[in-house]
């Protein structure tokens, strides 16, 4: 049996870390071509991010799934009267921003396999009262109500809101936490691309939603359940199955790959270093907090994330409602949103390759943005516009907040560096950066429908403020590099060597990249 076979057939706990301080002068070194490097990132493609994709599209699911039960009868059958959908949306992201950053903390002290799977099961899990007798019906007369497969037999508001509380607080910790995981494993120029077709999940999540919807509207009334409660039934069961399963599967950090062997383990963490790990900040202590939280980049990476995130929100939970009010069916609805979905994940993917092709964030952000500005001023004019150009700002305004969504997240976490400031800046930015759901969930209101102004215009303006903070972001990233080059922040190297080993992209020698 080769080295390679017995290095897979080993358990994760067995495996012998190599830790990446130990890499280079005076520890392990290790010559390796050209080949023998691709080879390892081409393992780190085929482990690392396909799992993480398909979890986050059944997270996603999980997330805007409500959306479609809306249209399929929950607010009839809920009794649920005015604003009560709006909040269902809204409470989901109290505990979800709240919780990120300490969720992140967390992960760094845990192997990222049990912490991702566990918080996803948790979310997904049947509820604890549930019975399934030997003909299958289910007694539901002990449910008290919690997560995902729970919304099936939530029987009020009360009890849907506490469903969506829980959900948000298992979800916190998982996409700061796959962000956090993938960035680990890539250089720098090599991530937006790896983050991209990772984020296209949260795409195609609204496609498949939709199609899932249709086909599950055809079990109205099955074993006497509404077809709104199977889309969470049998949606969260899958969840729970998968994220089961998936422990196997999931990667855990760099230094301990149970993917590679001992040699190709030390050749990711060689050409790690050689880049991401040459300014580290591997010390939480008083100084680094100090450094983390005045980081001006973080606070406007975050108002850049949320800007942009509340489209893909207000996509995700009103396109259903939207196309209803345009005049199609419910069910036809649910149909419809399909295409927008396939071509926003399309132009997601194509821009994140040029991105890392011209080793460039910011015209991309510019160019999102501005295409959903040309949706949602169409939008706001539809009264005298047909429909047809309706369905097709839907396209421009979807497509162009999924554009700039990964690519922050990327440029953001290009300029972090050190494995601390990178798990707190990432869960920062997402959370914090999720208040855009709570725009997204409230300003939708059924008593504009169809025009939806207050919706648009806000979603607009926030638009507008990506845009905005992208060209401060720019501009002080440039500036801080021209300092930099003028020996401006020198002084820093003064300090006690070890804050000097500690500063993180703070150090001089850094550089950010725009």
């Amino acid at each position: 049996m080769n080295e390679t076979l017995e290095m897979e057939l080993n358990n994760k706990e067995d495996l012998k870390p190599i830790h990446i301080d130990d890499i280079g002068p005076g520890g392990l070194e290790i010559d390796y071509d050209a080949a023998e490097e691709q080879k390892v990132v081409r393992k780190c493609d085929l482990h690392v991010v396909p799992i993480l994709m398909l979890l986050y599209l059944l997270a996603f699911l999980d997330r805007i799934n409500i959306g479609n039960a809306r249209l399929q009868g929950l607010e009839n059958d809920l009794d649920m009267k005015g604003p009560q959908y709006n909040y269902a949306l809204f409470i989901f992201f109290i505990p979800y921003i709240l919780c990120e950053v300490p969720c992140n903390l967390i992960m760094k002290k845990m192997a990222p396999s049990t912490w991702i799977c566990g918080i996803m099961a948790a979310w997904g899990r049947p509820p604890p009262h549930t019975l399934v007798d030997s003909a299958f019906q289910i007694d539901c007369t002990d449910y008290e109500g919690c997560v995902t497969i729970g919304q099936g037999f939530v029987q009020t508001w009360g009890a849907l809101m506490a469903c969506r509380f829980l959900i948000g607080l298992f979800e916190a910790g998982f996409l700061p936490g796959c962000v956090y995981l993938i960035s680990m494993y890539y250089k720098r120029f090599e991530l937006q691309w790896r983050l991209t077709l990772f984020f296209s999940a949260s795409i195609l999540s609204g496609a498949i939603s939709g199609l899932l919807a249709y086909g599950l509207s055809y079990m109205d009334d099955v074993r006497g359940y509404s077809s709104w409660r199977w889309i969470f039934i049998l949606e969260g069961l899958a969840t729970v199955v998968i994220a089961l399963l998936a422990k196997l599967l999931v990667v855990d950090w760099p230094e301990s790959a149970s993917f590679l062997n001992e040699r190709e383990r030390t050749i990711l963490l060689t050409r790690l270093k050689s880049e991401n790990h040459l300014f580290p900040m591997n010390r939480l202590d008083r100084t680094a907090i100090r450094r983390i939280l005045t980081d001006t980049k973080i606070y406007l990476g975050t108002v850049m994330y949320l800007g942009a995130l509340n489209t893909g929100y207000a996509a995700s939970f009103f396109i259903p409602s939207i196309l209803r009010d345009m005049g199609w069916t419910s069910l036809m609805a649910q149909v419809m949103s399909v295409p927008i979905y396939i071509v926003a994940a399309i132009m997601t993917l194509c821009t994140a390759i040029l991105s890392d092709k011209t080793k460039h964030r910011f015209s991309f952000v510019l160019v999102g943005c501005s295409v959903a500005t040309i949706g949602y001023g169409i939008l706001l004019a539809q009264r005298a516009v047909p429909v047809g150009v309706q369905y097709f700002a839907l396209f421009a305004v979807t497509g162009g907040g999924f554009i700039a969504q990964p690519i922050l997240i990327g440029w953001l976490s290009n300029n972090m560096s050190g494995h601390y400031k990178q798990a707190i800046a990432s869960a920062m930015q997402i959370g914090f950066g999720n208040c855009g759901g709570f725009f997204a969930s409230n300003i939708f209101l059924s008593s504009e429908a169809p025009f939806y102004t207050t919706g648009y215009g806000t979603s607009l303006g926030l638009i507008w403020v990506c845009g905005l903070a992208a060209v401060i972001f720019v501009f002080l990233l440039w500036r801080e590099n021209k300092q930099r080059d003028q020996g401006a922040r020198d002084g820093r190297l003064a300090l006690d060597p070890e804050e000097v080993q500690n500063l993180g992209d703070d150090h001089p020698g850094f550089r950010f990249t725009y």
